[in-house]
């Protein structure tokens, strides 16, 4: 067997491999080399500099897995790999210490003003009353996302003897119990903590959900730090609350535009600002070769994988029956988690008609999964450690199977339960994939573009008036389904429409009369 180091990694991870393959190391490799040679290499390990692109991945006859000794995949084609069987690995619990640490590193230079202080000196100067500090001790650390990362973060606070408050719709009460931590509302953090600290991914909904609103909520001596992704903190509205002294200092290891050149808030000595290193330690490059060259020796030694980005292993025949149903577990995962409300609690996942002689579906179940926690955790969770990542998030996760279903030959249905909603949706796979109940009322849903879901009086006019609200934001309707029970009582409507809602215009359309919510699902 033949391994290609196409990037430069740890000698640990090298020789990790060396005792089941030939290895070679060829970290100069040129896209067109490596599309001629990667025939000949059963794996390949990447950093940054190579793309692993469909070229290589169609040109490639022995290969079984692509190894990125990192964190992110975006120089690999996961899409085309995965259409060729060939799993994809990455080594996202290597950078979990190194990122706390790092952000403990700009906690205590803000408290203590070390950075400043530290250019002070070496201009020659010796102002130790312009450098009063603040002890953590007794102070409150705020977390928003208690993942990997954050928790690791609240272990190392709890030492300084800070109390942990914690903002995470997706943990239980037990898990953050477990860490010292106190689950509270987004605004109640912003007001009590001391320090805040960001541990979530950049998405739509977190990108700038950080800005003048939550500062005005802040004290006046309180610290925001992002060690995360640059673009959740609204730089433009950081930068007028540190220098009017709103707020008393940020840490940014990351930012919106990297570099950051040209960026007001450099100009600024209540801010510490490092150039994304919060992953670059030489432990955590040796960790993420140790963990990746692991990966390979269990795969090509006819183990299995831990952190498996793409479909796993499975046998022919089952593949052939169960993937006319991946995009549709895709498509109701999505649904699901962009209409839960606070800590979800419990899935379950019911296969019906002949989808229930399956013997084995948990890969549909893991998808599900798959989909849900990937928007709240910055770690990734993928097939394999999707059921385990549930488990950690205190998440009770029930499969099961029912042989009657009326009107489709297989159905399947997914219960989510949170403390402070339930969802119901049911979904079918015929020519493309379809939402057919949603909260116990029959609909004939596409699972594409943007959705509306509003619950309301099945009275006449509230149809219109919620058609009307929309037309006033230019927002257009391009199919609509209804779904009720009984004439009179409560209904749900589910609009396709042409773009998404913004939030005051959901706002306006809960405030609507008879209208009891209204919820918008871009899938």
């Amino acid at each position: 067997m033949k391994v290609l180091i196409a990037d430069q990694i740890n000698e640990k991870g090298i020789d990790e491999l060396k005792d089941i393959a030939d290895v070679v190391v060829q970290t100069d490799i040129t896209p067109e080399e490596l599309v001629s040679s990667i025939p000949d290499y059963d794996a390949i390990v990447v950093r940054s500099r190579t793309k692993v692109t469909r070229e290589v991945i169609e040109a490639s006859q022995k290969l079984k897995i692509i190894a990125r000794a990192g964190v992110g995949v975006d120089n690999v084609d996961v899409e085309a790999a995965t259409e060729k069987g060939i799993m994809v690995v990455n080594a996202p619990e290597s950078t979990s210490i190194t990122v706390a640490e790092h952000t403990m590193g700009i906690i205590l230079s803000l408290a203590r003003k070390i950075s400043i202080a530290d250019k002070s000196v070496k201009e020659g100067k010796w102002e130790k009353s312009k450098f009063m500090g603040s002890e953590l001790a007794g102070k409150t650390l705020g977390v928003i996302g208690m993942g990997r990362i954050g928790s690791q973060v609240v272990k190392r606070c709890k030492a300084f003897d800070m109390k942990i408050l914690v903002n995470d719709p997706y943990i239980t009460e037990e898990v953050a119990s477990r860490l010292g931590a106190t689950i509270v509302e987004r605004d109640t953090l912003f007001e009590e903590a001391d320090v805040i600290t960001i541990h979530v991914p950049l998405t739509p909904e977190t990108k700038h959900s950080i800005g003048k609103a939550e500062f005005a909520l802040m004290k006046d001596t309180a610290c925001i730090i992002n060690c995360a992704r640059g673009g959740i903190i609204n730089e433009e509205d950081l930068y007028q609350a540190l220098s009017e002294g709103a707020i008393g200092g940020a840490g940014l290891d990351v930012f919106e535009k990297e570099p950051p050149e040209g960026n007001p808030l450099l100009a600024l000595d209540n801010l510490v600002a490092t150039p994304h290193i919060g992953a670059s330690t030489m432990e955590a490059q040796r960790d993420a070769a140790i963990i990746v060259a692991k990966e390979i020796k269990e795969v090509l030694t006819g183990g299995t994988a831990r952190n498996v980005l793409n479909m796993p292993v499975i046998d022919p025949e089952t593949l052939i029956l169960i993937k006319p149903y991946f995009e549709l577990m895709t498509k109701l995962g999505r649904f699901l988690i962009q209409t839960a409300q606070g800590n979800i609690k419990e899935i379950d996942v019911t296969y019906c008609g002949e989808l229930a002689e399956f013997p084995k579906l948990d890969i549909l179940t893991r998808m599900i999964l798959q989909e849900i926690l990937n928007p709240i955790l910055t770690e990734p969770v993928n097939l394999v450690n999707a059921m385990a990542v549930a488990e950690n998030r205190g998440i009770t996760v029930i499969e099961g199977k029912r042989c009657e279903v009326h009107g489709f030959d297989s159905l399947i249905r997914v219960e989510m339960k949170s403390d402070k909603n339930d969802m119901v949706i049911e979904g079918v796979s015929t020519k493309e994939p379809k939402i057919v109940l949603i909260n116990g009322y029959k609909v004939d849903v596409e699972t594409e573009g943007h959705l509306l879901i509003s619950s309301y009086k099945d009275i006449p006019g509230v149809i219109g008036i919620i058609g009307t609200k929309l037309g006033e934001h230019e927002i257009n309707i391009a199919k609509m389904q209804v779904g009720r029970q009984e004439p009179g009582g409560e209904a749900v409507m589910v609009l396709k429409i042409d773009s998404t809602v913004p939030e005051n215009v959901l706002d306006e359309l809960k405030e609507l009369e008879n209208v009891y919510d209204a919820v918008v699902v871009n899938l």
